[in-house]
């Protein structure tokens, strides 16, 4: 007994889709980006930023994660941010590592301006004072 292969047919004409696709629109979506006031990329119209939902996705979350840790980022813009991070991943690499060092330098910056240890023997210091 031989088991013969048939190829699904369709029961609709091979024109058929061709004339149904014409119908849609396909462009290019653009990323849901945009830089605030302080020169911060933030997705869409939240407060989160790119820096933010990439590294989540760069430390193995899946978009659907990360929704659920961001809900005012909608899932398509979730998808939308990290396409577009996976097409141009040197470039954003790059402005997320120029973004790290000005992170760590306002830290530096802060530290600097009220060191924890003067802080901390202030605080002691106060504390011994009868009251």
């Amino acid at each position: 007994m031989s088991i013969r292969y048939t190829p699904y047919r369709s029961p609709l004409p091979a024109w058929y889709n061709r004339c149904v696709m014409t119908g849609i629109d396909i462009k290019a979506i653009p990323p849901p980006l945009r830089f605030d006031a302080h020169g911060v990329c933030r997705v869409a119209d939240t407060r989160v930023t790119l820096l933010t939902l990439i590294e989540a996705f760069l430390e193995g979350a899946t978009p659907e994660e990360i929704y659920q840790e961001y809900p005012s980022v909608g899932l398509a813009d979730v998808y939308a941010v990290i396409a577009f991070y996976l097409v141009h991943r040197d470039e954003i690499d790059a402005y997320l590592d120029t973004v790290r060092e000005r992170e760590a330098h306002i830290v530096e910056e802060i530290k600097l301006r009220s060191p924890l240890s003067e802080i901390r023997r202030r605080l002691l210091a106060r504390k011994t004072q009868p009251a």
